[in-house]
């Protein structure tokens, strides 16, 4: 480790001038061998290196593979493809242990080479201060002195080969996380940014647009303004912008153009911190994290209360099926929520972000995980912690587009209409598209319900 590096660093310093003080004759002799042995050092490091680095880019490879085949296994079980990814597996681990290979052949060759040279030191200090005690140049006494301190030298030298062998593998690896901790930040706060201001969670969109490629415009001239405590609904054929246009509120992108607001202040300006506490995401692909109920319900807010905690849950409709857990709100539910469902593991999503309390809600089709039975039940508890905070709905399903007071409809990422169901019915194409089709829809689940 570093402290054997430097208390043999400080040694080999240290009995460097004391041997000099000695008989410089001999230290000379004792040093003679020293650019031979960093000029071998040097071409090991530079050899071994992209060797190691490569053998922790393959290990990241197996241990890839790994976890795909881990988390995917349903999916590989019912393709029946266990032969193929378990060739694929072993291709990848021959590779890592060929590339292990060449990096310790490598080690076999210079780390013996680096151990034996300072061994031609001390047999040279030997030789050379034997005949100078017989001539009388230099004393016994100095003599075995001296080579005690070529025997303190030589240790040093002889571990060369091994520390530069775990620099390389530590910088191998120190290097692959560099990349990702040293990786700019494409969102951050900006230098005197403010906290949010005091508000109702009035959100203003002015003339905004955005693109995630540089001429490939995703969202183009949107002028939206979601006055505090109302409930809107963006809808849109799938690609039309709308979860884009939701992401941009809690600053998961920067607006290409234009500006974004809340309660007035730009959100470029706001503390990111800030500005996403009083923002609650639900999406329709939650993530549970491998811990306890509890744990997860209180992500955002680790000092909830008991009751706190109880009345999220029963507002999304969570509370019934935890009480029936073995352990309650402290089971483990294991990686990434795997022992509960996908409508058990949405439920608690929105628990979580109704703890917080957030001034803003986005609810990205938040239900289509679950039932028609428990999205009526979850809807009950969306109207009550809807009020009195600004909502903003992506969904596709009639029932949650209900609990919206306006409809946004999206086309090609613009605004095509606005207003609520009974005027869009009548004025706009798009959206008499996704009602009729989400009406056929419901009509098909109903006819296949009674034949069941």
């Amino acid at each position: 480790g570093l402290i054997f590096f430097f208390q043999h660093v400080t040694t080999l310093v240290g009995v460097t001038g004391v041997m000099f003080w000695y008989d410089w004759r001999l230290a000379l002799i004792a040093m003679a061998i020293t650019p031979l042995l960093v000029g071998l050092a040097y071409r090991y490091s530079h050899i071994s290196h992209p060797l190691l680095r490569d053998v922790q880019q393959k290990m990241a490879d197996v241990a890839t593979a790994a976890e795909e085949n881990i988390v995917g296994v349903h999916v590989v079980k019912s393709f029946a493809r266990e032969p193929e990814e378990q060739a694929k597996f072993e291709v990848r681990s021959e590779s890592v242990f060929a590339q292990t290979i060449r990096a310790f052949r490598q080690r076999a060759v210079y780390v013996p080479l680096l151990s034996f040279l300072p061994l031609i030191s001390q047999a040279g200090v030997l030789l050379v201060g034997g005949r100078m005690v017989a001539s009388g140049d230099l004393s016994l006494r100095s003599f075995v002195a001296f080579n005690v301190l070529v025997v303190m030298l030589v240790f040093p030298l002889r571990m060369l080969g091994m520390w530069i062998g775990q620099a390389q593998r530590a910088t191998a690896s120190g290097e692959r996380i560099f990349e990702v901790m040293d990786e700019a930040e494409e969102i951050a706060d900006r230098p005197g940014a403010v906290e949010l201001p005091a508000g109702d969670g009035r959100v203003h969109f002015d003339d905004v647009n955005f693109e995630y490629m540089p001429g490939r415009p995703v969202l183009s001239g949107i002028n939206l303004e979601i006055t505090a405590g109302r409930t809107v609904a963006l809808i849109g054929h799938t690609g039309s912008g709308k979860t884009t246009l939701a992401s941009l509120v809690p600053r998961f992108y920067d607006v290409s153009a234009g500006r974004l607001t809340i309660d007035g202040a730009d959100v470029r300006d706001v503390r990111l911190e800030s500005l996403r506490r009083q923002i609650g995401v639900i999406a329709q692909d939650p993530f549970l994290f491998s811990a306890t109920v509890r744990e997860n319900l209180t992500f955002g807010a680790p000092h909830a209360s008991e009751e706190d905690i109880v009345r999220a849950a029963r507002m999304a409709q969570a509370a019934e099926f935890i009480d029936e857990l073995p352990n309650g709100y402290d089971t483990v539910i294991g990686e990434r929520g795997i022992t509960l469902s996908g409508g058990q593991r949405q439920r608690i999503a929105i628990a979580r972000a109704l703890i917080v309390d957030p001034r803003i809600l986005i609810l990205d089709d938040a239900t289509a995980s679950v039932d028609a039975t428990t999205e009526a039940r979850i809807r009950l508890g969306l109207r009550e912690a809807m009020q009195g905070r600004t909502t903003i709905i992506i969904a596709h399903r009639l029932s949650t587009i209900a609990l919206a007071d306006e409809l946004v409809v999206l086309e090609d990422g613009r605004i095509a209409a606005r207003g609520t169901h009974d005027e869009l019915i009548h004025t706009s194409r798009v959206y008499r598209e996704i009602y009729q089709h989400g009406l056929l829809e419901r009509e098909f689940a109903e006819a296949v319900e009674a034949r069941a």
